[in-house]
């Protein structure tokens, strides 16, 4: 995973790097990456690079881009048979049959708004939002955090947990109380609420946020 959906986590190209030593081929799953911050995929230099387009970038969910390194190509099959003549083709991966090109088309124009915000103002605004409720609540007590704070490991996306809490408790209270929608996580080595403001998310909804989480921590759930 170039991004861990689970915490935010960011991973470096190097891992990409130490595979290529060792002769292991590199496939990335850039499902939550793409869009919603700046990167060039040539710089990873890895084998194969998939990702969901709806996420970030906007499009129609069922939506997607699949990169596969050119001298890879030949050697993996398509999900429908292909001609010969396509072998080393990367077009003969996109035939599932019958499909509405509606979805497809729409690609275009999330590309232009993506493009027209600019991915660097994106992902500075992304950033900012983020930090924005994360510094609200870091010294709030019983408030932890399972995300970085470093710009180099995490954008968008993070997880928080108030301890000694189920967060599935939590995050049932913030949306059936107050309309606020989360993700809990509970996972062995871990456990929060994922949190992931997008551009349009004001400042005014995460002082909302903010308020709540801190009122829990301190008084803990109303009765």
């Amino acid at each position: 995973m170039h991004q861990v959906n689970l915490t935010g986590q960011i991973t470096r190209e190097a891992v990409c790097e130490m595979a290529r030593a060792k002769g292991i081929e590199t496939i990335v799953d850039g499902a939550h990456s793409f869009a919603q911050f700046q990167f060039q995929q040539k710089d990873l230099d890895c084998d194969y690079f998939g990702t969901s387009l709806h996420k970030w970038l906007f499009t129609p969910k069922g939506t997607g881009m699949l990169y596969v390194k050119r001298d890879k190509i030949e050697k993996i099959w398509p999900l429908m048979a292909a001609e010969s003549k396509q072998a080393t083709d990367i077009r003969k991966f996109e035939e599932i049959g019958t499909h509405s090109a509606a979805p497809k088309l729409a690609i275009g124009e999330a590309l232009l708004f993506h493009n027209g915000i600019g991915g660097k103002r994106k992902e500075a605004r992304l950033r900012y939002l983020s930090r924005y409720w994360m510094n609200r609540l870091k010294d709030v007590p019983k408030v932890r955090f399972n995300t970085s704070f470093d710009p180099a490991q995490s954008c968008a996306i993070a997880n928080v947990q108030i301890e000694g809490m189920n967060p599935g408790t939590i995050g049932s209270y913030l949306f059936d109380k107050h309309r606020i929608f989360t993700t809990p996580i509970i996972h062995e080595e871990f456990q929060g609420i994922r949190i992931t403001p997008n551009v349009y998310t004001t400042l005014g909804e995460l002082d909302r946020f903010s308020n709540v989480m801190e009122a829990i921590a301190r008084k803990g759930l109303p009765a």
